[in-house]
């Protein structure tokens, strides 16, 4: 459920802020992923002007498909722990890392750990 609340700021004077609680996102197991959890938590449900927010919740030995694309990503790992593929290299992750990944470079996050790996990623706006 989003909840909406106005407030007064010193440079804009009114603005809208909006709230969500990622138990209150029906996850998504998207294409080519194995145990992968998808959250949208701000997306097309709230039409941000540039950014969307995802979390990602990848149980032990799940992981994202090996693929590229046109945008960045900026990857913050909130709990757990696994790897991070990049073209022919692995990068070691843990909770409190924060991973950006260029436009069109090829990547896989994987969980080899033995709980879940949570991750929030934000990307432009498609």
């Amino acid at each position: 459920m989003i909840s909406f609340a106005n407030y007064l700021t010193p440079a804009t004077g009114f603005a809208l802020m909006m709230k969500i609680n990622h138990r209150d996102v029906e996850g998504t197991h998207p294409e080519d992923t194995e145990g992968v959890d998808f959250k949208p938590l701000i997306a097309q449900n709230m039409n941000p002007p540039t950014f969307h927010m995802r979390l990602f919740e990848i149980s032990p030995g799940g992981h994202t498909p090996r693929h590229t694309h046109e945008w960045e990503h900026e990857v913050f790992v909130l709990e757990g722990e696994g790897e991070i593929v990049l073209g022919d290299r692995e990068i070691r992750l843990v909770d409190g890392d924060a991973v950006y990944v260029e436009p069109n470079e090829q990547h896989q996050f994987v969980n080899d750990g033995r709980g879940i790996m949570r991750m929030i990623c934000v990307i432009p706006k498609p």
